[in-house]
């Protein structure tokens, strides 16, 4: 059987990579890369709710074992973990990266090596972690990469905070998406993110990674190679809604992949929330899974099934 090739080689064959990524990078003239359009020209250093400039900075880089299973493997997910963020939770757990933006500016030529060593380590993907605010970095990376070799499927692994106009870009380029879907009420977004219309705003776009990669595939060795995988965060007292939010997942399509987690704790700020102030409790994650089943949802993540057996 003939090796399949992610679509983004072709798109780089034809031209139409590179014309993405200069499309892209003007946007960065006048930010609308997600929903909070800043309108700020990061060409120039000016700087908008997400405080990424001109840019891409880093964080680290690594093959990654903790992710979910179908895109582990025996090589490990290569993730890359790019600094700031759009939506800059409240309980974020990777605070000092998204609010303190610790990490290094990097140039596309550099981002590509990263891409291309984590190739040769044997990870499976490439999982671009936080990356909306970067996307037209990340296009400028990519074609460099290609050119040198790069063959592993682009995992965007996002907070769910998107943009559909900026999605487009990608279509064709992204292979799995993994968006978050964090929140399904307005005030709890606004509180926790200022963001209140996070919900629609992620539904607009779960809907359209939806249309670009169809449900998730799994090849014979148990690893994803195109498709969607969403994340829910159960939060203490129902904040994330989550019966609302597996309704919504289910309808979109009842073959979707989702991971319900538990490993939430008070992380940053937190603490001084009320409602969000405490580990989640065993009984609160049964409820989650029992609503997520109960909508119709069957895919969940190997490791969740085995937590409730």
């Amino acid at each position: 059987m003939a090796e399949r090739w992610p679509s983004y080689v072709k798109l780089f064959e034809s031209g139409e990579l590179q014309q993405r990524a200069r499309r892209a990078v003007d946007m960065l003239a006048c930010c609308r890369l997600c929903p909070r359009n800043c309108e700020v020209n990061r060409l120039e250093g000016e700087i908008g709710f997400c405080r990424a400039g001109r840019e891409a900075m880093v964080s680290s880089y690594n093959p990654h074992f903790g992710e979910e299973r179908p895109l582990v493997g025996s090589g490990g997910s290569g993730t890359i973990f790019l600094t700031h963020c759009n939506l800059r939770c409240l309980f974020c757990q990777n605070w000092e990266i998204s609010h303190l933006g610790q990490g290094v500016p990097v140039s596309p030529r550099r981002l590509a090596e990263m891409m291309l060593r984590l190739q040769e380590l044997g990870c499976h993907n490439i999982n671009l972690v936080t990356p909306t605010h970067y996307l037209p970095q990340i296009l400028q990376a990519l074609p460099i990469a290609v050119e040198k070799g790069l063959r592993l499927p682009l995992v965007w692994n996002c907070g769910g905070y998107e943009s559909v106009e900026a999605l487009r870009l990608l279509d064709g380029i992204v292979d799995i998406y993994m968006p978050d879907a964090k929140f399904a009420d307005r005030q709890v977004a606004g509180r926790l993110c200022a963001a209140p219309d996070y919900p629609e705003r992620m539904q607009e776009a779960l809907v359209e990674m939806h249309r670009q990669v169809g449900d998730l595939q799994i090849d014979e060795r148990g690893l994803a190679t195109r498709g969607l995988l969403v994340r829910h965060l159960v939060l203490p007292n129902g904040q994330a809604g989550t019966a609302q939010i597996a309704q919504f997942v289910h309808d979109l399509s009842p073959n979707t992949y989702i991971n319900v987690m538990a490993q939430y704790r008070p992380c940053y700020r937190a603490h001084a929330d009320e409602l969000i102030g405490r580990r989640l409790t065993a009984e609160e994650y049964r409820e989650a899974v029992a609503a997520t089943l109960a909508a119709g949802l069957r895919r969940l993540d190997g490791r969740l099934l085995s937590n409730i057996r």
